[in-house]
């Protein structure tokens, strides 16, 4: 069994900085595969980091990401892992997801595969609320974590001919 954490994070004060948790908020009442946890963590990177020391699998990091895109983009990046690690966090509230892992590393924990849900978001300012071109793409990011999901727990087997199937 995968074990899978998905993560929604972000302010919630800064308007569509609160995506991840919104989109973590949706899901937090679905019925879920054996081993998939949703969690709004909110500004707690810290938090996450000790989570994650639990061993998982996967992580799922839900973020209003800054790109360039059009706002409301939906998007998944799988960060490269064995990259240079940043510093790690220095302050329990730091949710910034290179802090939070390399503060994982320094623990002497690690994840296997990261992947993160963004969103383009239209506004970081003082306000509580999403715009509504981002809260218009909540239900996208739902699904696209769903399929997410579907794809890191599914077993796989060989088949007698070498091709592998889903099971």
């Amino acid at each position: 069994m995968n074990r899978v954490i998905v993560a929604g994070v972000g302010n919630i004060f800064l308007a569509d900085d609160g995506f991840g948790v919104e989109v973590a908020r949706r899901m937090s009442a679905d019925v879920l595969p054996a081993g998939v946890e949703v969690e709004d963590y909110g500004i707690r990177g810290m938090h996450l980091a000790f989570q994650l020391l639990e061993g998982y699998d996967t992580l799922i990091l839900i973020d209003a990401v800054q790109r360039g895109d059009q706002p409301g983009t939906i998007f998944v990046i799988e960060p490269d892992l064995d990259a240079e690690p940043v510093n790690p966090a220095t302050d329990a509230h730091s949710m910034n997801p290179d802090a939070v892992l390399s503060t994982l590393a320094a623990l002497g924990g690690r994840v296997g595969r990261v992947l993160v849900v963004g969103c383009e978001p239209a506004e970081l300012v003082e306000r509580i609320g999403l715009s509504s071109v981002v809260s218009r793409a909540v239900d996208e990011a739902v699904s696209v974590v769903r399929k997410l999901i579907d794809e890191v727990t599914v077993d796989r087997i060989e088949t007698k001919k070498g091709d592998r199937a889903d099971v």
